[in-house]
């Protein structure tokens, strides 16, 4: 479910989160951080590293590590769709969602689902409070399917 967020919130979040654990509180950070929450989708470290190389000068291990922050704060979330590198997602304002990923090409399509999110939110669970879920289902999508059917 989609929430309502702004960049400025985002920040605030960040920074208390630096602030608390006593970490420096640094351009590259937010310009990361700034980059990320402006774009949709799904990324890996390797395409945020060149992203940010068009406007700034970051290295990939503060792209790595900064990451890191942002997972530790929750702000974002990792991913690994079957054996493809690990992909990140923006999770602040999105706390339920789901995933298709098909088996052969590794595509990754988000989908929502009105009957899947009122089971697992009316689900109760002895000595646990669910928060957020994130749902994968594997498969074959459409366009690999049909190639699969002409081949046979």
């Amino acid at each position: 479910m989609k929430e309502d967020y702004s960049l400025d919130t985002v920040k605030k979040i960040f920074t208390q989160f630096l602030a608390e654990r006593k970490h420096r509180k640094t351009p590259e950070r937010y310009a990361i951080l700034e980059h990320i929450f402006s774009h949709e989708g799904h990324f890996n470290a390797e395409l945020l590293y060149n992203a940010m190389q068009k406007e700034y000068r970051v290295s990939l291990a503060t792209v790595y590590n900064t990451l890191e922050l942002l997972l530790d704060s929750r702000l974002i979330v990792k991913h690994q769709f079957g054996e493809q590198v690990a992909q990140y997602e923006k999770t602040f304002g999105n706390t339920m969602h789901n995933h298709m990923v098909c088996t052969k090409c590794g595509k990754v399509k988000e989908f929502s689902d009105k009957k899947i999110r009122a089971a697992i939110q009316s689900k109760r669970f002895v000595h646990f409070e669910s928060t957020h879920y994130s749902l994968y289902l594997y498969g074959v999508c459409s366009k690999c399917k049909a190639e699969l059917n002409k081949k046979q």
